[in-house]
């Protein structure tokens, strides 16, 4: 009985550190962990400690047989103007901010993209100016 509560505690400090480790290089990421899951994506059954990289642009390790644990792999920016947005692409977890108006237009905020629901306003400032 000791030695699998022992087993245990050293698969989750480990499950711990892998989450931890996979997403502390730049902004905050978010992680989770499903003492429910199964160690399987798309037919493939994973052991303890192999990871893969789902839908969502997460990287999910198995921790066999306490569940898995998943972390996301892009970071999002949290910084920009309100009138655009980000978008993940599922594929290829690239990143990018649109203009919530229009989400084909790219939005560079500090490029001279003013926000277009303030048009006339910033207009306005530009002629007092």
């Amino acid at each position: 009985m000791k030695m699998e509560f022992a087993r245990v505690n050293l698969v989750l400090a480990a499950a711990g550190f892998l989450l931890w480790t996979s997403g502390c290089s730049a902004a905050p990421t978010e992680c989770h962990f499903n003492s429910r899951a199964l160690c399987v994506f798309e037919g493939i059954q994973y052991s303890l400690g192999e990871t893969w990289m789902d839908n969502a642009c997460m990287q999910c390790t198995c921790l066999h047989p306490v569940g898995v644990g998943c972390c996301e792999t892009v970071h999002r920016p949290v910084d920009f103007p309100a009138y655009c947005e980000v978008r993940v692409e599922a594929v290829t977890c690239k990143v990018s901010l649109v203009q919530a108006a229009d989400p084909r237009l790219p939005c560079s905020p500090g490029n001279d993209i003013q926000d277009p629901s303030h048009g006339s306003l910033q207009l306005q400032q530009q002629l007092e100016g």
